[in-house]
């Protein structure tokens, strides 16, 4: 079963599209040839201080030393110095598994644009997030599931321990994760009657290998 990592950074004021340019230039094949998958990256359409990208590992094993040769490669020592001073903060990160068989993206290296190329068309994209209590999670994710079965992928929260601390996780975290290939809007996401604690619409950049419909 993989893991997903969901990370939202908050970046400098006016300074987000010098980000997006960097990452899709230097970060999406340097970090996927050493076994880690870029899935997605996102401009914010409400916060234009956001970005958000998605990666995937095979499994927590790979996680570790997957990351571990990126920040401790050269690809990182070389653009660290551009990066961080972008981003303010960096730390609002969670650790998914797929609810279930089938509940997994469905998305590749092969759909993302080689650099240069802009981006077959695709409009923006939702992911909903419900905070749930841990032992209620994987029910939860059901109702998710049956209640959107157009859903792209439901994930939930992942409870290993970090395998590779010098990034932090939200280790309090426990939500059900759903994603759209539209920007669905809140009012019409209610399961079970809660409404999502975060609904997030997005642009993919012109990298992005999941795109909206």
């Amino acid at each position: 079963m993989t893991v997903l990592e969901l990370r939202q950074y908050t970046m400098v004021p006016e300074r987000r599209a010098d980000f997006v340019d960097l990452f899709d230039r230097e970060f999406v094949e340097t970090q996927e040839a050493v076994g880690m998958e870029i899935v997605g990256q996102f401009t914010d359409l409400d916060r234009p201080d956001r970005y958000v990208w998605i990666r995937r590992f095979p499994d927590m094993e790979t996680r570790a030393s997957s990351l571990d040769a990126f920040y401790s490669g050269p690809v990182w020592a070389e653009h660290s110095a551009a990066a961080n001073p972008m981003m303010t903060e960096w730390h609002d990160v969670l650790l998914l598994k797929p609810a279930g068989e089938g509940r997994d993206l469905a998305v590749s290296a092969a759909d993302r644009p080689p650099p240069g190329r802009k981006g077959a068309e695709g409009g923006p994209l939702a992911i909903l997030l419900w905070e749930v209590v841990p032992d209620n999670a994987a029910n939860f994710a059901g109702s998710v599931a049956r209640a959107f079965p157009d859903a792209r992928a439901v994930y939930l929260t992942d409870r290993s321990a970090n395998t590779y601390p010098r990034l932090p996780i939200r280790e309090d975290a426990s939500v059900v994760v759903a994603i759209f290939d539209r920007a669905l809007p809140a009012d019409v996401a209610t399961v079970n009657g809660r409404t999502p604690s975060q609904v997030l619409r997005l642009a993919p950049t012109t990298r992005s290998a999941l795109r909206g419909a």
